[in-house]
């Protein structure tokens, strides 16, 4: 007998530890940060050094927590979206066969933790364990659907992706643009 809810604690898991292992790398980057400006030597008169690490590290674990938990939402409800379109399976077996892949995205969380210090380290693991579920999770979707279903899919998700991807970028350019043309030095 097989329990289909096996799986269910390990995003969790994964988002927690990647949480962790950003934001304890947020923390040493912003400590010089605030050593360079100035503001370390009156943080300390509040706060203790270990005091002010655990109350960074709280910070930045939460802001990097509602990210993932937020791209996890959204990756799953494009994904979702694309198999009411392209899939065929009306039982809903290919929604269990793809928990298995949250293993893939638990050993990326684990290696995270080796590389605290490096931070493209850290991007590169994330995004090289994303791309790997990716995969493994258009491989086992693939045994349920056509080949017209799982390359309509797969442009599906990556047209969608895309688009959030581009509009972001263009958000923060634009908001960045204002900010520069509003500063009085810049003119």
């Amino acid at each position: 007998m097989k329990n289909p809810y096996i799986y269910g604690y390990l995003p969790l898991i994964t988002i927690l530890l990647f949480s962790l292992t950003f934001g304890m790398y947020a923390v040493s980057e912003s400590l010089q940060i605030f050593h360079a400006i100035g503001v370390y030597s009156g943080m300390r008169e509040f706060l203790s050094d270990f005091e002010l690490r655990v109350f960074l590290l709280i910070v930045f674990a939460v802001i990097f927590f509602m990210l993932f938990s937020a791209l996890k939402l959204v990756g799953e409800t494009i994904h979702e979206l694309g198999m009411l379109f392209f899939s065929k399976d009306h039982d809903g077996a290919t929604v269990n066969q793809a928990r298995g892949g949250y293993i893939i995205l638990l050993v990326g969380a684990i290696c995270s933790a080796f590389a605290i210090q490096f931070i493209y380290v850290l991007v590169g693991i994330f995004v090289l364990t994303v791309f790997i579920y990716f995969i493994y999770l258009i491989y086992k979707m693939s045994h349920y659907m056509s080949m017209g279903g799982t390359i309509g899919l797969l442009v599906f998700e990556l047209f969608m992706w895309t688009i959030l991807l581009t509009l972001l970028v263009y958000v923060v350019l634009k908001l960045y643009n204002g900010i520069l043309a509003s500063l009085p030095f810049a003119h």
